[in-house]
């Protein structure tokens, strides 16, 4: 697979975050749904990957600065024709690696607690992530599972 730091201009992208945004609301209450929207994934702190097979879309991850020595993982995403090929952990891999290449020296993310995310929350483990609390600007949340991993 072929990951490229992205601009958010390409149709197949804007359509895959799209679906995330949609998927996200109609799995949690609005007030408890962190995903960010094409414009917020531009701001200067956050860098947005997309990974591509046979030039076709087969995923997304972004990373956000969060401070000198942390940062956040932001919408993964797997396009659905790719999902069960392991293109998730790519770019989880991928991320991990281009934020330890920045200096940070941990990884956090915020995922939802509904069996949807279950697979999500799955490979986060299998890649060492461990349950945390907020971190960042968030706060308890029913709907909210926090994990952080060390770089």
């Amino acid at each position: 697979m072929k990951i490229i730091i992205d601009d958010l201009t390409g149709g197949e992208v804007l359509a895959l975050l799209e679906e995330h945004l949609y998927e996200m609301y109609a799995t949690s209450p609005p007030e408890s749904v962190h995903a960010l929207d094409v414009e917020a994934l531009k701001a200067s702190n956050i860098t947005f990957f997309s990974g591509w097979k046979q030039q076709q879309l087969a995923g997304c991850v972004a990373i956000k600065t969060l401070d000198t020595h942390s940062a956040e993982l932001k919408s993964m995403r797997t396009a659905k024709p790719f999902r069960g090929c392991g293109v998730a952990s790519q770019l989880l891999l991928f991320a991990l690696e281009h934020a330890k290449m920045k200096g940070f020296s941990s990884v956090s993310l915020e995922t939802g607690t509904q069996d949807y995310f279950l697979a999500a929350r799955t490979l986060y483990k299998k890649f060492g992530f461990v349950d945390c609390g907020p971190f960042g600007s968030y706060s308890i949340d029913p709907n909210s599972h926090f994990m952080t991993r060390a770089l």
